[in-house]
């Protein structure tokens, strides 16, 4: 009895993080099912795959890209030096 409880002590943290792991999957699978509404086909099974296999990002991540995508819009007409430094500026928050 003591070994069955020993082993059930052992086991019970792996068995808690697998299914921590598959709600994790279950809501990746979720989001990217909800990005997916309206391809078919050969483009919705390329997209699903991607976009599963995109490892998840923290929020810091996600206002850093945001920042980019705002800055890289902004900077659009600007090349060379003058993109440089705008964008310098524009990712600092001056």
């Amino acid at each position: 009895m003591k070994k069955l409880l020993g082993i059930s002590a052992l086991l019970l943290p792996m068995l808690l993080s697998t299914a921590h792991a598959e709600t994790e999957q279950q809501q990746k699978m979720t989001t990217c099912n909800k990005e997916a509404t309206g391809l078919k086909g050969e483009e919705r099974k390329a997209f699903m795959k991607s976009c599963l296999s995109k490892p998840k990002i923290s929020e810091a991540q996600q206002a850093q890209r945001d920042k980019m995508t705002a800055c890289n819009a902004q900077a659009k007409d600007k090349k060379g030096d003058e993109r440089k430094a705008f964008m310098s500026t524009c990712l600092k928050g001056n």
